[in-house]
């Protein structure tokens, strides 16, 4: 494995990359509020003329993001795409471009959050409320329940062997009150008990070929992904052939010596990559700033 070089600001990635896929959760805010310095560092890139998708495996539809973006201050009307996990996977049950999505039937289970019925929206799909009348579960959130507590619904669409669509991979996400569970967890535990799980979002490829179309006719040399997640932001973009940059203050504060000298915080990222099996980023950043 090669070391990671640690920058002191994302300034000294913008000369080498025209084009800058974010994530947006524990590297631009919490859910709630803007994080120190992100939106600052936002606005510096693209008044240097950078272009930026803003990424998230967020099980929302891409308006209800953009939404939120503008209520803490982003300019998101400058990015070159706000992408979704939830949009994308909108997308992939509305056109149903093969299998596995020709073949999850009409009757959809949804788990969403705060009652958002945006991933459905305009589908044609049938809403149901138990296993037993579903062709398909469609998680998009959590409702604030920890994943175990699904677990008698889940081992009922077991029994009946029903596909599981996870329009979320993160398995936690950072908010104001610390981390919270996602429904990767759910779909963790899906597997577990034999289940059947298409994944929308990072690391899987589909989600970054939305990415890369919004950013045009940039060669992927020259675009720089950066995430707080080895699993997901640095995995899914090194498979994409970019580079990468792993924020340390994100997901992984809590194994990571975000504030140590420079040797200490590069050596803990090999570790922990190392200890995961996932790639090692190019570069690591304390917080994303400018």
């Amino acid at each position: 494995m090669t070391r990671p070089r640690l920058l002191p600001d994302i300034g000294a990635l913008a000369e080498r990359h025209a084009g800058f896929v974010l994530d947006q959760w524990g590297v631009l805010h919490d859910g709630e509020r803007a994080l120190p310095g992100a939106r600052a560092a936002l606005e510096a890139l693209l008044d240097r003329g950078a272009r930026i998708v803003l990424l998230s495996n967020s099980g929302r539809r891409a308006a209800t993001n953009r939404a939120r973006l503008a209520a803490m201050g982003f300019p998101h009307d400058r990015l070159a795409d706000v992408v979704t996990s939830g949009e994308a996977a909108w997308r992939l049950l509305r056109e149903r471009p093969g299998p596995p999505w020709t073949e999850l039937g009409r009757r959809c289970l949804l788990l969403t959050i705060d009652g958002d019925l945006g991933p459905v929206e305009g589908l044609d799909l049938d809403l149901v409320e138990e296993p037993a009348r579903a062709d398909f579960l469609f998680v998009t959130g959590l409702d604030g329940r920890p994943a175990e507590a699904y677990r008698p619904l889940v081992e009922a669409a077991r029994s009946r062997e029903l596909p599981m669509v996870c329009a979320n991979p993160d398995k936690v996400a950072p908010s104001p009150r610390g981390f919270v569970e996602s429904p990767g967890l759910l779909a963790a535990l899906y597997e577990a008990m034999g289940g059947r799980v298409i994944y929308v979002g990072k690391p899987h490829g589909p989600i970054y070929a939305a990415c890369l179309r919004a950013l045009g006719e940039l060669p992927r040399s020259a675009i720089l992904a950066v995430g707080d997640s080895l699993e997901h932001d640095v995995a899914g973009a090194r498979a994409q052939g970019l580079a990468t940059c792993l924020v340390a203050s994100g997901i992984h504060a809590g194994e990571l010596p975000v504030e140590g000298p420079a040797e200490e915080l590069e050596a803990a990222v090999e570790a922990l990559a190392a200890r995961a099996g996932l790639p090692v980023p190019d570069f690591v950043l304390r917080r994303f700033t400018l």
